[in-house]
């Protein structure tokens, strides 16, 4: 039987922990009580339908812990999905959390094979091994979307572990078996490589959602219909007809940070197109920001922070860029956001009636639309062409 201890419970790790608690024996472990006593009554700290569903309805060998010690101690595998925000003084990912995490482990438990689920820059994990004279850890990157993350562990595009270790082939086993998926394509490979597979990945998905952008701000400028172009070039098999729903800008917790990691981590290596990809999304705010304002609104309302449905994160949200450039402009900013408490949120009204949101707001900026706006259309702006995240 296998003893498996998560770190953090938030999306990855609340996620890889649900889906592998149905069939070993999971220990949930974070240092906010509130979200061990949720987990532990059964209540879903994050929103995502699909582990509320499976926390309420499965027989989950799943309990959560605030006790480090204990969390670790009898562990064969401890996943470690703490954050890893982007520092802008280093220039670098924040692996604070991460090292603290190793250091904290092995004093407790020696022989537990670590499995990092944190995003990190290339090359951190050689690094660590080298520091603590430890190879038993390796990087299994994830490839998750908020709100979809159980449903994306179930069925996964694809398993990617960076390491070529039995204890490796065994996790790999692990997540197969707990997968809904058949055939799932695993690749082992070496850390660096699992490394720059995420950041690579995820480069490439803020490059297409910056390109549809780019597109839309054309169509906008020429007075032209974005989504007869979108229709045009996606019949093409080569380009396809998904990712491309125009947007404020690429965002979310993922695609800022890891684009400008993947930029820090080319050092003096020459390239354009990264630089570029980082460079696009503040362009496109200014341009979102420029045309809204165009409109000459004497309060902008701002219509949910998340970026995408069935989220509750509002962690670089592309919305915030723009109500930040318009607020500098001197134009007052009001936001409706349920699933935020307070009044005020980063120095702007937060309004919790909806009707009184519409009623002041004079232009209504909604990333995605929702039909409780449908009774404003005419104040509504948004590039949300087909309604999809």
């Amino acid at each position: 039987m296998v003893q498996i201890t998560v770190v953090g419970i938030g999306y990855v790790g609340l996620s890889n922990a649900v889906m592998l608690a149905q069939h070993n024996d999971v220990i949930a472990y974070d240092i906010d009580p509130e979200k061990v006593e949720m987990l532990n009554n059964r209540i879903s700290p994050v929103i995502d339908a699909d582990i509320e569903d499976y926390l309420e309805n499965r027989p989950l060998r799943l309990r959560a812990l605030s006790n480090r010690a204990q969390a670790y101690a009898d562990a064969d595998f401890i996943i470690v999905a703490t954050p890893t925000n982007y520092d802008l003084k280093t220039n670098s990912f924040d692996t604070s959390s991460v090292e603290r995490v190793l250091e904290e482990v092995r004093q407790v438990n020696r022989s537990a094979t670590i499995v990092i689920k944190s995003t990190i820059p290339v090359g951190f994990t050689r690094s660590v091994q080298r520091e603590l004279g430890d190879e038993c850890i390796f990087f299994c990157p994830e490839f998750l979307r908020e709100g979809k993350a159980l449903h994306d562990n179930l069925f996964p595009s694809r398993i990617v572990v960076g390491s070529h270790s039995p204890e490796a082939h065994q996790f790999a086993r692990l997540l197969q078996e707990a997968a809904i998926k058949p055939d799932i394509p695993v690749l082992f490979t070496g850390p660096g490589e699992a490394e720059a597979i995420k950041l690579f990945a995820n480069t490439y998905l803020a490059m297409r959602v910056a390109y549809f952008n780019e597109l839309d701000s054309y169509a906008i400028s020429h007075g032209i219909q974005t989504r007869e172009i979108i229709e045009g070039i996606s019949l093409d098999p080569r380009i396809g007809n998904h990712y491309n729903n125009p947007s404020f800008g690429y965002g979310g917790y993922c695609l800022p940070k890891d684009t400008k990691q993947l930029l820090a981590n080319f050092n003096d290596v020459p390239q354009n197109l990264i630089r570029a990809i980082v460079d696009a999304n503040a362009t496109r705010k200014d341009f979102i920001t420029a045309d809204i304002l165009s409109r000459r609104p004497s309060v902008v309302g701002v219509y949910l922070l998340a970026m995408k449905s069935g989220s509750d994160n509002f962690r670089e949200s592309s919305i915030q860029g723009i109500m930040e450039r318009i607020e500098a402009q001197g134009i007052p900013v009001i936001i409706y956001e349920p699933n935020f408490p307070g009044a005020h949120y980063s120095g702007l009204e937060v309004v919790s009636d909806i009707s009184e949101f519409k009623r002041r707001a004079e232009v209504i900026v909604a990333n995605r639309c929702s039909s409780e706006l449908d009774d404003v259309k005419h104040k509504i702006y948004t590039r949300d062409i087909y309604g999809v995240d």
